[in-house]
């Protein structure tokens, strides 16, 4: 969120032991065949009758994954005989998450539904493991069109992968720029336009960090949600060639047919032949590394952002990237409504935003599928987002809960800017995000560390091109 769902709940990206990775992957090679598959026959009471148990594997820890329970309550009371059972699994970053849910799956214990961000969609699909969702979403699709119509298609589209939908939407974020209030009035500026550029940004980092006390404009991790990615994005790059893949029209065409948002929208992001050293690239991260040598920014730290929230309510940092989930975050860090706000990512050659969504998937292994349909069909309902994801703890993929009354308790005051994200610039789109996601970022987390440590980005992401298209051989 993401991207993601769980945000910084966890200290969600960092670094993985690159064996480990590799043998949970292994470990599942032939799971895809001996996985049966099951058609979305007819579900409700008939299919939820008896006694069963269906198993949720949440991104979180397990005090989390417990309060995250509470969203099956209603869902219980309706299905006799049926409990939900939410089990949390910690990790640095998604790619742990999935590595380890790989080798429960590869040691036949495969829960009925998992959380699965952008991240790890396509991983899960492409090896056969996730049940897609066409047939139950054109059965129900008079019960859905109410979710549809207020969900953003970018956001359906990322959850799609040849042609197939495999997740309903539960959250997302969006790389937009947080900005310290304090430290911006102090320097003797004002929240940025809209239309802000990298030239303006670098400015307002200047003038904050000429404030000392080792306080610094900017700071950023090492991930690939909200890094220097970021400014890839701004500046006409990414990481892989971008396509799309065929299909989706039935979808596009039942739920979205008069939405000019969705024009040219079809079966999901294709992500093609690694582009990791061209120019692009390479002059983003040649940026950040500017920014370091002239102490506008430190070294950035591998993980998640939860270091860099406390430093940001610390009033040590005057701006940083988050998403919707930093507004909680910031919150519970201590920050004061109007003591922080929001902006949209600044302009570089473009003012192209990324994002990360989240949502449920259902396995092929699952012997409960329909009902597991059923129950991910309710966490899309508002009631249930607001208890999965109490306190502003990330975005919702739905317009209608996007209110100045969900911010009030915690702020920005622009509170806007993370759903505006979607409408105002048609070209946001998903981080890259393929089928060997897990080595990607593995290999991005040490190529960049790499390079902010020798001050060469063109020799690491020569390095990261190379470790990337052996991936995507391996994959």
């Amino acid at each position: 969120m993401s991207s993601g769902i769980f945000n910084e709940q966890l200290s969600r990206r960092g670094l993985l032991r690159a064996g480990a990775a590799s043998a949970a992957l292994a470990g599942v090679g032939g799971l895809a065949s001996a996985c049966a598959s099951s058609s979305s026959g007819s579900s409700g009471s008939s299919a939820s009758s008896g006694s069963k148990v269906l198993n949720v594997a949440v991104f979180a820890d397990q005090a989390t994954a417990d309060k995250m329970a509470k969203a099956a309550g209603t869902f219980e009371a309706a299905h006799p005989g049926v409990k939900v059972k939410f089990t949390g699994t910690t990790g640095t970053d998604w790619n742990d998450f999935f590595s380890k849910l790989l080798t429960q799956i590869a040691a036949g214990n495969a829960p009925d539904i998992a959380s699965v961000a952008t991240e790890g969609l396509q991983l899960f699909a492409a090896k056969g493991l996730a049940e897609p969702l066409d047939d139950y979403v054109r059965r129900d699709a008079s019960e859905l069109k109410p979710y549809f119509a207020d969900v953003h298609p970018a956001l359906v589209e990322a959850m799609m992968y040849q042609g197939h939908l495999y997740e309903l939407p539960s959250d997302f974020n969006a790389g937009n720029m947080f900005l310290n209030t304090s430290l911006l009035s102090g320097a003797g500026m004002e929240r940025p336009a809209d239309d802000w550029t990298k030239d303006d940004f670098y400015d307002i980092a200047k003038k904050i960090s000429a404030k000392g006390d080792q306080v610094v404009g900017y700071n950023w991790v090492v991930r690939l949600w909200g890094s220097w990615t970021s400014w890839m994005y701004a500046n006409g790059g990414n990481l892989l060639t971008e396509g799309k893949w065929d299909g989706g029209d039935w979808l596009w065409n039942t739920f979205y047919p008069n939405d000019p948002a969705a024009a040219g929208r079809k079966g999901g992001w294709r992500w093609g032949a690694p582009t990791a050293n061209s120019a692009p690239v390479v002059e983003a991260l040649d940026y950040l590394i500017q920014l370091q040598k002239e102490g506008l920014s430190p070294s950035p730290d591998v993980g998640g952002g939860n270091t860099l929230q406390g430093l940001f309510a610390g009033n040590k940092i005057g701006m940083a990237i988050g998403g919707g989930f930093w507004a909680g975050g910031l919150h519970n860090a201590g920050m004061a409504p109007g003591s922080f706000d929001v902006q949209y990512f600044p302009k570089w050659k473009t003012q192209r935003h990324l994002f990360g969504a989240g949502g449920f998937g259902i396995f092929k292994s699952s012997p409960n599928k329909d009902l597991a349909w059923e129950f991910v069909k309710t966490l899309v309902t508002p009631d249930s987002m607001n208890l999965l994801f109490p306190g502003n703890g990330t975005t919702s993929p739905r317009r209608s809960m996007a209110t100045a009354e969900k911010y009030a308790s915690t702020g920005p005051e622009h509170w806007q800017v993370f759903y505006d994200t979607l409408t105002r610039f048609d070209d946001t789109a998903p981080i890259p995000a393929p089928p060997y996601y897990n080595a990607m970022a593995i290999a991005l987390n040490k190529r960049t560390t790499e390079a902010m440590s020798t001050g060469n980005a063109k020799a690491a992401l020569d390095g990261l091109q190379s470790d990337l298209e052996t991936a995507a051989k391996t994959g």
